[in-house]
């Protein structure tokens, strides 16, 4: 059972963090907003977010200190990673390079996560233990956010998913496709564990135009519902998996400006 947050005056402060990373051998940076004050029994969140260089045109900070005061967000320290040069590298889903071999740092990017950040993370703040831990991610650091939990369950709660390249396949289209060589569906079909995880996923009718077998549906939706349909087939139900999709949403970064604080409530909310 789950405990109130006690109704505090929070403001959201700023702490840049900067990481040698050994696993990338490249310097991270990574802005930790956080709640100034708070208190409770429940430790408090955590939530890691891929292209964390956006965080000033999610208008992320201003989000936060809105949910704060309308007492709708229990405490959460969110940890906005910036991506590097080699980001189409970098992201994607570890040993799993797609069929134009993007994404064979996404190993070692885990790694960093995991090994190297998480562990700052916990060094800045004091603490060893959170409440819910989530990762989420826009477009193909969603797909990242997504795979990174998927394959560390012992260590993350909730994935967020906003506009997911869940595309991301072995096959060129050209080549003898067939959606079963959709990269992330496979994971999760073929896995023989079913990872105690929440899932959280957006899209937008606008996301793109593109439409491979011409259902009159973006594929952006198609690719996101299909992998809706292969966690409900792992034995996820409704109460595992929400699905936000937005009518003229667009895959930039105003949509998922607009989506954020559905997905903050939804995991972290009061």
């Amino acid at each position: 059972m789950y405990l109130c947050w006690p109704d505090i005056e929070m403001t959201v402060t700023e702490t840049l963090i900067t990481i040698n990373s050994k696993h990338l051998d490249r310097e991270v940076t990574c802005t930790l907003l956080l709640p100034d004050e708070f208190t409770g029994i429940e430790p408090l969140n955590l939530l890691l977010l891929n292209d964390g260089q956006e965080a000033e045109n999610l208008q992320l900070k201003d989000t936060l200190q809105e949910l704060y005061n309308n007492n709708r967000l229990k405490p959460t320290a969110v940890a906005a990673i910036a991506c590097g040069e080699e980001r189409i590298q970098e992201y994607g889903t570890a040993g799993f390079p797609d069929f134009k071999k993007r994404g064979t740092k996404a190993a070692a990017y885990t790694k960093f996560i995991i090994a190297e950040l998480l562990p700052e993370i916990k060094e800045q703040l004091g603490m060893e233990v959170f409440g819910t831990v989530g990762f989420a991610g826009f477009s193909l650091g969603g797909l990242s956010a997504l795979d990174i939990a998927w394959n560390n369950p012992d260590v993350f709660d909730v994935a967020g998913v906003f506009s997911g390249s869940l595309w991301w396949r072995s096959k060129d289209l050209g080549k003898g496709y067939t959606d079963d060589d959709r990269i992330m569906h496979r994971i999760v079909r073929e896995s023989k564990t079913k990872p105690e995880l929440k899932f959280w996923f957006q899209t937008g009718t606008k996301d793109e135009t593109a439409d491979r077998n011409r259902n009159g549906i973006i594929d952006a939706i198609d690719d996101t519902i299909d992998l809706i349909k292969e966690l409900q087939a792992k034995g996820y139900t409704r109460d595992d998996i929400a699905y936000l999709e937005m009518v003229g949403g667009e895959h930039n970064v105003a949509t998922w400006a607009r989506a954020m604080p559905k997905f903050l409530v939804k995991a972290f909310g009061k």
